[in-house]
């Protein structure tokens, strides 16, 4: 039966920063996957009513993603949110931020969850509660550290794009690069890929490249497969250089073809930089990163316009 019984957990933090530099990274969630390990990718979904309706993709285990739907509304000292609809066993679920300023220029922020449930049940209700506290304690320890080290962030993060046009079908280029079990025979400078796909739409693979200095990196990845436009990818297990590695391949369809468009963002970890050879700095570290990436990036790219044209009779 349905129960109105409200159950509320509350997490809080103080972070070092100014109110406008944390509330701006709290609203930002397309880059939340750059800092907090369990995001994975957020998009706003179109929607006639009010506030702004997002769904989000997150990591709930090693081999394991949960998806979600929350409408989001801008208050005077933060923001409310609630899921659209509610996922069993919830009847409902909900909450929001609040952002304080502290006479010491740092920012106390409070972030709150509520629920209720479609059949009250205590050890249910506990789990959940417990669940949600540990989830929003993460959360909060994550905005503390991007916010408090935005800049630092920024100076250790290349984000960049490469494109190619592609006189081919849409069906055709997605499918090349969603099927990353068969890279190794089509990419070369794939050595062993093992994936698994708990649902078409969510794919984790274990991968080994090879960089064209010859050195071996292997690497675990999550994807979000969303037919045909996207495919979101972030490396859960970075290779040692970095702290986070992330992008998407997305696909535009125009008159003539298609845009294909690869994304990176990756933050390298400025105690791994001897890595890139002694005395690397980090502005060349970041040209190196730069250039390997956008050469894989860009070869996968031309591969998958030859393979779709071809199909095409190009």
């Amino acid at each position: 039966m349905l129960t109105n019984k409200k159950h509320v957990t509350e997490s809080s933090v103080v972070v070092a920063a100014p109110l406008e530099t944390t509330r701006a990274v709290a609203m930002d969630f397309a880059k939340w996957p750059r800092f907090h390990g369990p995001a994975v990718y957020a998009e706003s979904v179109p929607s006639d009513g009010d506030g702004e309706l997002i769904r989000f993709w997150s990591l709930t285990g090693e081999d394991s993603v949960r998806t979600w739907t929350a409408r989001r509304f801008q208050t005077d000292t933060g923001t409310e949110f609630r899921h659209e609809p509610a996922a069993p066993p919830f009847e409902s679920v909900g909450g929001g931020f609040d952002f304080e300023p502290r006479p010491d220029g740092t920012t106390h922020v409070r972030m709150r969850h509520e629920f209720s449930l479609l059949s009250e049940d205590d050890d249910v209700a506990a789990e959940r509660l417990a669940s949600m506290r540990r989830g929003g304690a993460a959360y909060l320890e994550s905005l503390r550290y991007a916010a408090e080290n935005l800049e630092d962030l920024h100076r250790r993060t290349i984000a960049f794009d490469d494109s190619v046009f592609i006189a081919g079908d849409i069906a055709d280029i997605y499918a090349y690069l969603y099927e990353a079990d068969k890279w190794p025979e089509r990419i070369p400078h794939v050595a062993r890929l093992e994936m698994t796909q708990p649902s078409p739409e969510v794919q984790f693979f274990d991968m080994d490249t090879v960089s064209p200095d010859g050195s071996r990196h292997t690497t675990r990845s999550v994807r979000i497969c969303l037919e045909p436009r996207l495919i979101v990818y972030k490396q859960t297990q970075p290779p040692r250089t970095l702290d986070a590695h992330s992008g998407h391949w997305r696909f535009e369809q125009t008159p003539e073809g298609v845009i294909a468009t690869a994304r990176h963002v990756a933050t390298i970890k400025e105690s791994m930089l001897h890595l890139f050879g002694e005395g690397t700095t980090m502005e060349q570290a970041r040209k190196h990163l730069r250039r390997v990436l956008s050469a894989n990036s860009t070869s996968n790219l031309r591969l998958a316009k030859e393979y779709a044209e071809k199909r095409a009779g190009y």
